[in-house]
């Protein structure tokens, strides 16, 4: 078998014009290095090289491997540079699983610092999963997952990048309310708009509707968040949607906000990851940047 060493040595005795100087090169005695071309002859029946005084000649099967050696020996070069900077954390593909529809406006402003200091490590957003969000983690199919509702694991470690307030948003005086905050029986005729999560995950049923035994009007879906407001702003339903992301439309768009409740809904987004993947210095940068 032909491996590294021999293309090495056919190269270097091409390069440095004398077996002495390959071997100092390669940092073996001129035996072991005689030895391994001997070797080889032996295994394919062929001559390498022939010596001529001082100097030597390969033959046609010696310039042949020189040949596959010099355009060989590069790709291993670059393969352990690549390896390196794999091990190191500084090359590779960062996948960002995301249950979280709102957050995209807020990832954007994380992923770009991020791609400015790796420019060797792509960025894949996914948002779909055949088994959800914690089986993708589990299972490799992702490497960080940005959510609201972190998961008690002994192999996961979730982090909370940044707090904020569930608050309902409506048409510009579509509610007849003095107060800053609306109660359940407040919504009865309303329709609720919201992005397609089951109604078990809405934070506004679990915390909000369901302990007062009351339900809305309505309940619709819709992925988009500029298309929730705009549905909002025309007085075609109300929506619960983060207090950060209202006060971003809310110049542009006719809309109020109120609390949910006289508490209100607090919640943080969270990352998760596998513990064992924390050594991985743009994993670990990539959650210092998201927490800032």
């Amino acid at each position: 078998m032909i491996d590294r060493t021999t293309l090495e040595i056919i190269y270097l005795i091409s390069e440095k014009g004398s077996l002495t100087k390959a071997a100092k090169a390669l940092h073996l005695n001129q035996s072991t290095l005689s030895h391994s071309i001997r070797k080889i002859e032996k295994q394919f029946g062929v001559k390498i090289w022939q010596k001529q005084g001082r100097y030597i000649q390969f033959t046609q099967a010696g310039k042949y491997l020189l040949k596959f050696a010099e355009r060989v020996l590069p790709l291993f070069t670059n393969a352990t540079s690549t390896l390196q900077l794999y091990a190191t954390g500084k090359k590779g593909v960062l996948q960002i699983g995301m249950e979280c529809y709102p957050c995209y406006q807020w990832i954007i402003g994380v992923i770009d610092p991020f791609m400015k200091k790796y420019k060797d490590v792509d960025v894949d957003i996914k948002q779909h999963f055949q088994f959800g969000g914690i089986a993708a983690l589990l299972n490799q199919d992702i490497d960080l997952l940005v959510t609201p509702d972190p998961f008690l694991h002994d192999q996961l470690v979730f982090k909370p990048a940044f707090d904020y307030e569930l608050v309902l948003v409506t048409g510009k005086n579509a509610l007849s309310i003095k107060k800053d905050y609306v109660e359940p029986n407040q919504l009865v005729n309303q329709l609720l708009i919201s992005y397609p999560v089951p109604i078990d995950r809405l934070d506004i049923y679990n915390q909000f509707f369901t302990p007062a035994n009351v339900q809305p009007n309505g309940h619709k879906t819709i992925e988009s968040t500029e298309l929730i407001l705009q549905m909002v702003a025309n007085h075609r339903g109300v929506a619960a949607l983060p207090k950060w992301l209202i006060e971003r439309y809310q110049k542009d768009l006719s809309l109020d906000s109120y609390r949910l409740g006289k508490n209100g809904i607090h919640k943080s987004i969270n990352i998760g990851f596998r513990k064992e993947d924390f050594s991985i210095e743009y994993i670990a940068d990539f959650l210092t940047i998201a927490s800032k």
